[in-house]
């Protein structure tokens, strides 16, 4: 099939599925595309909950991953966050920059260690309300259920389910 053909079902749909300030979204038959948008509509769903904290969301999880982790090398980091180590590095220098995280020595000379500072801890727990409002918003949008079976599929799409 063409691909101008395979893409007629595609467009017939896109009616139905709108984004905000009603444009509407053709869905994309490349689920690369498609997780990729999703991921960039959610993290700025979040980040407009969070906004007022100061923090991103990419921030949060960063806090979020060392309270429940403890002390990681920035390349454990960078696995939990599923993201290369250069990337992992450039959000850990606000954090550190602000005090929230603590770069030190690693278990070698080669690695860095990255801990949670009080300060750290403290911003997290005082932003855990407002991404518990943006879960509870993203369930009340999409569905308690249909959401937990979403993130138990990513799970599985990044291999860890």
């Amino acid at each position: 099939m063409p691909p101008a053909e395979a893409a007629g079902p595609v467009r017939a749909r896109a009616e139905t599925v709108k984004k905000a300030g009603g444009a509407p979204l053709i869905p994309s038959p490349c689920h690369c595309l498609a997780i990729r948008q999703a991921a960039r509509h959610m993290t700025q769903f979040y980040d407009r909950f969070l906004a007022v904290s100061g923090l991103r969301t990419t921030q949060f999880s960063v806090l979020a991953v060392l309270d429940r982790t403890g002390p990681l090398a920035v390349n454990e980091l960078a696995v939990h966050l599923v993201m290369d180590r250069t990337a992992t590095g450039r959000a850990l220098r606000p954090l550190a920059r602000d005090g929230l995280v603590e770069i030190g020595p690693g278990r070698d000379g080669r690695t860095r260690s990255l801990n949670l500072t009080p300060a750290g801890r403290a911003k997290l727990e005082a932003t855990r309300a407002l991404w518990r409002r943006a879960q509870a918003a993203f369930e009340a949008q999409y569905g308690a259920a249909e959401a937990d079976t979403l993130r138990l599929s990513l799970a599985r799409v990044v291999g860890r389910a």
